[in-house]
């Protein structure tokens, strides 16, 4: 016997080696957001073992116990209640039940993503003054746009960031809905075209971490990552002065939507200058020429129903006069967006 178990235990060496250098980045992470909802994970699993694990041995105790054949266990076929018994059955779960939902309401406000971050890890608060700084994510198929707009510069599946820093990142997508994760730093965050979400987020551990797409988005999906680098403000501050001077291309709407046509492993790439508008126009779903703004386009909208509800009310010169003024404020920012047929047609 001691043999064969030797022998078994040989068998389970390299797995247990194996296992030892796994690294649970969730349970581990490097960012205190992702550090909070990581211990979150570890309260709320206690929490629920309390329940579980009696459970579980009172299974065997009770299967051990009343066995058919232990003729010392107490035989009451006509027992059917205790108060006690109820009280400890669904009063323990109860309480946990309580506490588990005053932890959830207190951490979905406290970690909420558009919240605008306080401190930057458990012993460092934040000025009530600090201003993050600002990252616009594009998802596209199958890469990553980083466009930074306070730096001038864009990046394509590559992020860098300074550590203790807060970073927003806004986030859309170019085309079907992706998500945004990078599990080191904080949970994952959807990305929608012609939506923009947010996610404020640090890092205080400097490295090179895991990004990727956590929403399956089409056959380039594998490939969809990217690596965020945790660095120093003098390592970023150098890092930007170098993307500026080795890289003259500009990331404008042209070389946007020649970048936005679908491909799988996309290297690195980096540009020194930055169309200020252009994250705008992506979000509004209007890069290329001759496109009508998203914002535009529902403005005109509201305009018309405003119109329609006067029309009720004012004579049919009156209402075309109005709507013709509308029409004339409006096209002065967006040609050809409503057509003078639409005047007349009250």
């Amino acid at each position: 016997m001691t043999h064969l178990f030797t022998r078994r235990g040989l068998w389970l060496l390299p797995l247990v080696l194996l296992l030892s250098g796994c690294d649970l980045v969730l349970l581990n992470p490097s960012g205190d957001i992702a550090a909070q909802q990581g211990n979150l994970i570890i309260v709320s699993t206690l929490l629920m073992l309390i329940i579980i694990v009696p459970v579980i041995i009172l299974t065997f105790v009770f299967a051990w116990r009343y066995r058919k054949g232990n003729t010392e266990a107490k035989y009451e076929p006509d027992w059917d209640h205790s108060t006690k018994l109820e009280l400890l059955i669904w009063g323990a779960p109860l309480l946990i039940i309580i506490i588990l939902g005053a932890i959830t309401w207190v951490s979905t406000h406290k970690l909420d993503p558009y919240r605008p971050l306080d401190r930057i890890d458990a012993s460092r608060p934040l000025p009530a003054d600090h201003q993050p700084m600002t990252v616009q994510v594009v998802a596209m198929d199958w890469k990553w746009l980083f466009i930074y707009p306070e730096q001038g510069i864009a990046t394509v599946n590559e992020l860098v960031t300074p550590i203790d820093t807060p970073i927003r990142f806004k986030i859309t997508a170019s085309t079907v809905m992706n998500s945004f994760f990078i599990p080191a730093m904080a949970g994952q965050i959807y990305a929608m075209a012609g939506m923009e979400t947010t996610l404020n987020a640090v890092m205080n551990k400097p490295g090179t971490y895991e990004g990727f797409s956590a929403n399956y988005s089409g056959a380039g999906f594998s490939h969809m990552r990217f690596k965020y680098h945790a660095v120093s403000d003098e390592e970023f501050a150098a890092w930007v002065q170098k993307t500026k001077a080795e890289n003259a291309e500009s990331m404008d709407r042209t070389n946007y939507v020649e970048l936005e046509k679908p491909s799988e492993r996309e290297p690195v790439r980096r540009y020194g200058k930055l169309d200020a508008e252009l994250f705008e126009a992506i979000v509004n779903r209007c890069v290329e020429p001759g496109t009508v703004c998203m914002k535009d386009m529902m403005a005109a909208d509201a305009n018309r129903l405003r119109v329609d509800v006067l029309a009720r009310n004012l004579s049919k010169n009156e209402a075309a006069a109005r709507l013709a003024l509308i029409n004339s404020e409006v096209c002065s920012s967006t040609p050809n967006l409503m057509k003078n047929e639409d005047a007349r047609a009250y």
